[in-house]
């Protein structure tokens, strides 16, 4: 799994994409995904972090964060939008923060009160995906579908992918993923 600072070196724009949906109504806001005991989804909306450093969350004793402590897989999506369908949507794994140095740093930028009962995680990137759909403009060729550019972790093993090289003559990030494929 990507660090953010990783994924954001690979992909620069479309992590700045990302950021801007999660910081749209200034401080972040999203809906985090977690996975219950049995198997099953919970969702929860959360204010993530996004630092130079990375992206974290600052999480109150909950079931949430009980499910992040046992089970760290983890997806985040934007707050919907007042003035546009645009989404950003994330996943990977949740790791708590156990330098005190980092906690304490993380804790001064987020602003982050003290005297509540939180932990910090640090959110690492298997999957970042953003997708853009033009209201009011002009229609594209492609039939008005929304434009959807994905990022895959280079380094996390996916069974049954391949490393062939792809032929086809796009623009592609540092790691040979398209990030600016269109929905299918």
């Amino acid at each position: 799994m990507a660090s953010w600072s990783a994924f954001a070196a690979d992909e620069p724009r479309l992590a700045d994409g990302i950021r801007l949906l999660l910081q749209q109504y200034g401080p972040g806001f999203g809906y985090l995904a977690t996975v219950r005991a049995d198997g099953g989804p919970r969702v929860h909306p959360v204010c993530p972090l996004v630092t130079d450093g990375g992206l974290f969350c600052f999480v109150v004793d909950s079931p949430k964060r009980r499910d992040l402590e046992r089970d760290g897989r983890y997806a985040l999506h934007s707050f919907p939008s007042e003035e546009s369908d645009d989404e950003a949507y994330l996943a990977g794994r949740a790791e708590p923060v156990t330098d005190p140095a980092r906690v304490a740093l993380v804790a001064a930028i987020g602003r982050a009160a003290p005297q509540v009962d939180w932990r910090l995680f640090e959110f690492s990137v298997d999957v970042a995906m953003l997708t853009r759909r033009d209201h009011g403009g002009p229609l594209r060729p492609d039939g008005g579908r929304p434009a959807v550019q994905v990022w895959l972790d280079p380094t996390a093993g996916r069974p049954g992918v391949t490393d062939l090289p792809d032929q086809r003559p796009s623009r592609r990030g540092r790691h040979g993923f398209d990030t600016r494929r269109t929905a299918a």
